[in-house]
Order: structure tokens, then C-alpha cells, then sequence
């Protein structure tokens, strides 16, 4: 079996399933049939999505298991939001700002300096 041949060019409209077959008992249910959001993901969505799963929802994780900077993570995680339906939260400016001192790309005294203005 093949995975869903998505996203499709030229359409931007999720597609209707119309026919199941069920291989183990030889049935065949034909009708329409909407896909939920999971189904229509795109595969770099759907990869994503696995692991964020695997290491229980833990962003920091992602960053270790990808290799890719905190603010790479947190785009894809906005995209994969975008693409189930939800608009992702506005980032906390301070809490990015204790993100960067925590991961060491800033100094305790840019960190104070950046919280004060």
C-alpha cells in the first residue's frame, strides 16, 4: 500500500474518500467520507508530529533528536498547529528570552538587560 499522494498539486481542498475495502473480510463500503486533519497532514508534518509524540510532547527533545535550533522546533511546531486548524499562541517574549540564557546563547547580563526594556 501506498501512503496518500498529498498534498496535491493544484488543489487545496482536503479530498473525500469514497470507497473502503476492508482486505481481511472482502467488504467494500462506497460513500463520502471526510478525512480528519491527521490524515491530510504532509509527510514532513506527519514525521514531525511522530516524534514529537515519542518524546511525550517535550520540545527541547525535538531540538536534541533533529539537530536544529529551539526557534526551528517551535516554526514546525506552529506549522503542524496551522495545519490541524489551530492558530499557534503569540510566543512569551520572556520566556524566550530565559530560553536562550538556558540553552547558553545569551549571558546572564544580556538576559537581565533584555527583560528590563
Amino acid at each position: 500500500m501506498r501512503p496518500l499522494p498529498l498534498p496535491f498539486p493544484d488543489e487545496h481542498e482536503a479530498p473525500h474518500v469514497t470507497e473502503l475495502r476492508f482486505a481481511g473480510s472482502g467488504v467494500t463500503v462506497r460513500g463520502a467520507f471526510e478525512l480528519n486533519e491527521f490524515a491530510t497532514l504532509t509527510p514532513d508534518n506527519l514525521e514531525f508530529l511522530r516524534l514529537y509524540i515519542r518524546v511525550r510532547g517535550n520540545l527541547k527533545e525535538v531540538e536534541r533528536v533533529l539537530g536544529v535550533s529551539y526557534p526551528t522546533v517551535r516554526s514546525r511546531f506552529d506549522t503542524l498547529l496551522r495545519a490541524i486548524g489551530y492558530e499557534p499562541e503569540l510566543a512569551d517574549p520572556q520566556a524566550e528570552i530565559l530560553s536562550s540564557l538556558e540553552r547558553g546563547e545569551i549571558t546572564p547580563d544580556e538576559a537581565a538587560r533584555k527583560l528590563r526594556r
